[in-house]
């Protein structure tokens, strides 16, 4: 259940119930529908209605806008699984999540998953919660995930008219030399012809979806014996396509190490070298700008060492 306290703009004496929630909370068209069939919508307690409703500063809303289960797909069962929780309020949850966790469950892997976990930890805190993420990683990438308490929130911070409240930074290490110190990748990405699982460069007349990427090159180190020549790269995303930085950095002949779908395995690290290091993004009920950061794992930092003149304010973003 969502609770509201309605807070109009100077000068405004009151709103119908309906304008304030949609164009001053800013839950979207298709949950104020569910608001307006679920019968627990009410104002100060009572029974409220969208149009006839009138509003004003100090009133107390309270609705929900989850979907019914719907019993066609199977149930995600809550697992008491350790969670590296780096954020947490009544509105918002960011989880550092481990490599080899996929962030939904699958028919053909229902447990185990940060879904699992999330569902868990909400049971043991007597939250009423379910899941919903705001972005997914791949199974083998790791770092931040954030994830809304509640359906609306989710709308707020990735639906925002034309400003973008949300944004991910990746730290990454790439095989080879990057053509630039700084540059935009700007490729559209699709479906590479005859996979299901694979993403490609594909133009937009072939059905390409617009796809950007901000890559600065923090390191660099020399080819040797054991292994080829490294960039440590911070990324930063302004489109969340699949894989979009994994094919991104492929197409630049630069392929994550250890990424054996768009490059090569690698002794190193046993699977790709990405890491959403920070989040950054304006709190949409407070207002208030919050920076989360988790350090890179284990594994990564391992191929951290091979690069020499990496000092403290090279990653002092993300402690």
């Amino acid at each position: 259940m969502t609770r509201v306290v309605v807070q109009l703009r100077e000068g405004e004496t009151e709103l119908s119930a309906e304008t304030y929630l949609l164009h001053r909370y800013g839950i979207s068209k298709s949950q104020w529908k569910r608001v307006k069939h679920t019968g627990d919508f009410h104002c100060n307690g009572a029974p409220a209605h969208g149009k006839h409703t009138r509003v004003h500063t100090g009133d107390v809303l309270t609705f929900t806008t989850e979907k019914p289960p719907n019993p066609a797909k199977f149930p995600v069962v809550p697992e008491h699984v350790p969670l590296d929780i780096r954020y947490e309020d009544d509105d918002l949850l960011a989880v550092n999540k481990p490599t080899g966790m996929l962030v939904h469950p699958l028919y053909v892997h229902p447990n185990g998953t940060l879904a699992n976990a999330i569902l868990g930890y909400y049971e043991e805190k007597g939250l009423p919660y379910r899941f919903h993420p705001l972005h997914r990683l791949d199974r083998d990438t790791t770092g931040l995930v954030l994830i809304a308490k509640r359906p609306e929130l989710q709308h707020m911070l990735t639906k925002h008219g034309t400003i973008k409240l949300f944004h991910r930074e990746y730290l990454a290490i790439a095989c080879g030399k990057l053509p630039e110190r700084e540059a935009w990748i700007d490729a559209p990405l699709g479906r590479r012809p005859g996979s299901t699982v694979e993403q490609a460069v594909v133009p937009i007349e072939n059905g390409g979806k617009p796809a950007r990427t901000h890559y600065t090159v923090l390191a660099e180190t020399a080819a040797t014996a054991a292994h080829p020549a490294l960039t440590l790269v911070r990324l930063f995303l302004e489109t969340g396509r699949t894989h979009q930085i994994r094919v991104h950095l492929a197409s630049l002949g630069c392929p994550l190490l250890g990424d054996d779908l768009y490059g090569d395995a690698s002794p190193l690290i046993a699977r790709q070298a990405l890491h959403a290091a920070r989040l950054t993004f304006r709190h949409p009920i407070t207002g208030a700008d919050v920076a989360i950061t988790a350090p890179p794992p284990e594994d990564f930092q391992r191929v951290l060492a091979f690069f020499d003149a990496i000092g403290t304010e090279t990653l002092k973003d993300f402690p």
